[in-house]
């Protein structure tokens, strides 16, 4: 019998070579789009989806110990700064500061009377230098007189020998003599006296005038030491309330009430959420082309591709992850595979994007940076002069000791 099969006939060579023409069309087409998106978009950019939110993680510590009595916020409320958040137990920090306020007092009285001691020796001088004075004229005028006497004693004492004058007479004279050499020996005795006088007031006033010299009641050595005290009992009893340095969130919350702190101690930790940043790891191989200050365009998982945050390359760290790892790799042994490493990226956020879309610490974001502009720099070679971080919570406790200083120091001054 004849056989109706026969083998399937193959097609013809000019369709084959048309379906070889598409499909060397389709690939050179696909090979076009590739390269037009390389060369147009993406050699002009470097991602990763190895980037996650950093940000300042601030520990509230007491600067002194004490039991807590109250707790202001707790875990995940919002705080401004300054705003008081734990209370210490105050008692003796208010005793300690009575008694120094006290002390503070005492001193200041106490330097207002050497201060008119020192004053009054002035005119106390010039009464011992008038007594001197007259003092020596006393001298004089029983010089004069002692002088008349004797002559007088002499004069009568040759009539006594020729018996013009009776003996009485002679001895009227002697004891009018005596009198006389009494009277100037007294004048002596003053004016050695006034002189003592002047020169014990001259060194009682050089002593109490070395005590307040050069220097005013405020800042008198006696009155700024006690001073320092009221200031130390002040600064204790402002730190028993403990006050938020930043603003932001409470993210951990682990102090107690009835707890005894000590200084250092951390009680909770805040967020501030305005001011947080990206870490991204790229690739070594990617940031080549990498400079500060490109735009750096981030989506996040917590808020899908909805949401584009807009950031700016801050800096590139000086060393990969793994060069900082607490056990660094050892590359040096005989089965070494090279790995490529990633090295860390700082982008700083727009703090406008922030506030209507906030970020947490920790969050996973995906970040493609905007290599056009590559003439910034690679690395940062002006140092930073002006503090990246700061607060002026603290500030606050010693300008209120100050204050306090000088009303003390103002209430315990003269009444005029």
């Amino acid at each position: 019998m004849t056989d109706q099969s026969s083998p399937t006939s193959s097609a013809p060579p000019g369709k084959r070579n048309a379906i070889l023409l598409r499909i060397t069309a389709l690939a050179l087409a696909m090979l076009l789009v590739v390269f037009g998106w390389w060369f147009f978009s993406a050699r002009w950019h470097s991602s990763t989806d190895d980037a996650y939110v950093g940000g300042n993680i601030v520990a509230l510590t007491p600067l002194t110990g004490g039991t807590v009595i109250s707790i202001h916020s707790d875990t995940t409320q919002a705080v401004i700064e300054g705003q008081l958040l734990v209370q210490l137990d105050d008692s003796d920090a208010r005793l300690q500061l009575d008694g120094a306020a006290a002390a503070l007092a005492a001193a200041v009285r106490e330097v207002r009377g050497l201060y008119a001691i020192s004053r009054g020796n002035l005119p106390l001088i010039a009464q011992r230098r008038a007594d001197l004075a007259r003092a020596q004229a006393e001298l004089a005028s029983s010089d004069a007189s002692l002088a008349q006497a004797k002559a007088e004693f002499k004069r009568r004492e040759s009539l006594v020998k020729q018996n013009f004058i009776s003996a009485e007479n002679l001895q009227i004279a002697q004891t009018a003599r005596d009198a006389a050499r009494a009277q100037h020996d007294a004048a002596l005795s003053a004016i050695q006296a006034s002189t003592a006088a002047i020169t014990q007031s001259v060194d009682q006033a050089s002593a109490s005038s070395a005590r307040v010299d050069n220097t005013s009641l405020e800042n008198h050595p006696n009155v700024r030491s006690a001073a320092v005290k009221v200031r130390e009992a002040a600064l204790a009893l402002a730190r028993t309330r403990v006050l938020a340095p930043v603003s932001g969130q409470v993210a951990k919350r682990s102090v107690q009430i009835g707890e005894r702190v000590k200084p250092g101690d951390a009680l909770m930790a805040l967020v501030p959420l305005d001011r947080v940043w990206l870490d991204a790891n790229f690739k070594e191989t990617e940031l080549r082309d990498v400079r500060i200050g490109q735009p750096v365009a981030i989506t996040s998982d917590f808020y899908g591709d909805s949401v584009v945050f807009h950031g700016q390359v801050a800096g590139l760290a000086a060393g990969t992850g793994s060069a900082f790892a607490l056990l660094p790799a050892q590359n040096a042994t005989g089965n070494w595979v090279k790995i490529v490493q990633r090295l860390p990226v700082r982008i700083t956020l727009d703090s406008k994007e922030l506030q209507e879309h906030p970020l947490r610490i920790g969050l996973s974001v995906d970040a493609v940076i905007d290599t056009h502009d590559r003439s910034g720099p690679a690395l940062t070679m002006l140092p930073n002069t002006t503090a990246i971080a700061a607060t002026s919570v603290y500030a606050q406790d010693i300008k209120a000791a100050d204050a306090l200083v000088a009303q003390i120091i103002a209430d315990n001054l003269e009444r005029k």
